[in-house]
């Protein structure tokens, strides 16, 4: 991820719009803390639900957004693979891909979500997807041999 560039790309589109920290802070429902450290590097790139809330309160595509923190290879943003990691096995992208293409309804407190919130909620999942089974995979590698 390009972290390093991330922190200078939110605080330009920040004051383009003529926001605090504590105004876009409000907007966006996090603490204006929280927007400082990524701003000033001194947090990673935040995670796709976060950016969400950042690229709805600045409206800017959140496509962008996504590109510029590093989950978005920027060359391959149309495509269907763009968001899968180069690690990821056949079974683990037939199996995520199912699930996100399965025709059942999706609907939030009884009400069936439109295509575009369909669209938001694949977008945040596929990337808290590709980050918790990178961290699995970590895990089983970092853990010792337990059949010595």
């Amino acid at each position: 991820m390009v972290e390093h560039a991330f922190g200078p790309y939110l605080k330009q589109l920040r004051e383009q719009q003529s926001y605090s920290i504590n105004q876009l802070a409000e907007a966006a429902g996090i603490s204006n803390s929280q927007i400082s450290r990524i701003e000033n590097g001194v947090r990673g790139v935040p995670k796709p639900a976060t950016i969400r809330k950042l690229a709805d309160a600045l409206s800017v595509p959140y496509g962008d957004m996504m590109k510029q923190a590093g989950y978005i290879e920027a060359a391959n943003a149309s495509s269907e693979a763009q968001d899968i990691p180069e690690w990821a096995t056949y079974k683990d992208r037939r199996d995520f891909k199912k699930m996100l293409e399965d025709e059942d309804d999706l609907m939030f407190d009884g009400i069936p979500l439109d295509d575009e919130d369909k669209k938001r909620i694949k977008d945040v999942l596929t990337g808290l997807f590709w980050e918790a089974k990178q961290m699995n995979k970590r895990k089983k590698n970092d853990e010792p041999d337990s059949r010595q």
